[in-house]
């Protein structure tokens, strides 16, 4: 929806214009919000289904100290950590980067959407200072810093993130199974 455009509303749903980050976008759409618990979602999930959506919901209702809860995925790789900080873009000078580290897997997780917080928790989490705004690469890390408690909650391997052409040829074939 162009900027400057008042919000629409459909079947229900209202759409608001985006921000120029996600954390600016995701603070106008909770202009719009009037309930104790608010989902937050990336397009770029779509095999996302009700039903984690409900367990996320559950897990924070259930839960009154939390300030919010996420999907995530245990890592199953062996984690490297690189001398050298990854560039924008193109190569490595020298051949490549060199590993410092092997992390333990153990405790990490792939954060992932949908992610569900009490709505008082995320507006206050969003009048941080803008440099910490523009740096968190979700909004449950926003809490995280503001010293809100997030749960994990297990997400289904199903909920992939579509960037690669190999990634949707991939959604693809779970869609066509879930119409069989």
């Amino acid at each position: 929806m162009p900027a400057g455009q008042e919000a629409a509303v459909r079947d229900g749903a209202i759409a608001v214009a985006g921000g120029a980050s996600r954390s600016e976008s995701v603070a106008e759409g909770l202009e719009r919000v009037d309930a104790e618990i608010v989902a937050v979602h990336d397009a770029a999930r779509p095999l996302v289904t009700p039903a984690l959506i409900d367990e996320l919901v559950a897990k924070l209702l259930d839960r009154p100290d939390a300030a919010a809860v996420i999907a995530a995925a245990p890592l199953t790789d062996t984690v490297k950590r690189a001398r050298e900080p990854r560039p924008d873009k193109g190569d490595f000078p020298r051949g490549g980067p060199t590993v410092a580290q092997t992390v333990s897997r153990d405790h990490l997780w792939a954060a992932q959407t949908p992610q569900v917080f009490r709505t008082a928790a995320l507006r206050e989490a969003l009048r941080a200072d803008p440099q910490r705004i523009a740096a968190a690469t979700d909004d449950a890390m926003l809490l995280e810093k503001a010293g809100g408690k997030v749960l994990i909650h297990p997400s289904p391997s199903a909920n992939l993130k579509v960037t690669t052409r190999l990634d949707l040829q991939i959604a693809e074939l779970l869609l066509s199974d879930r119409k069989r």
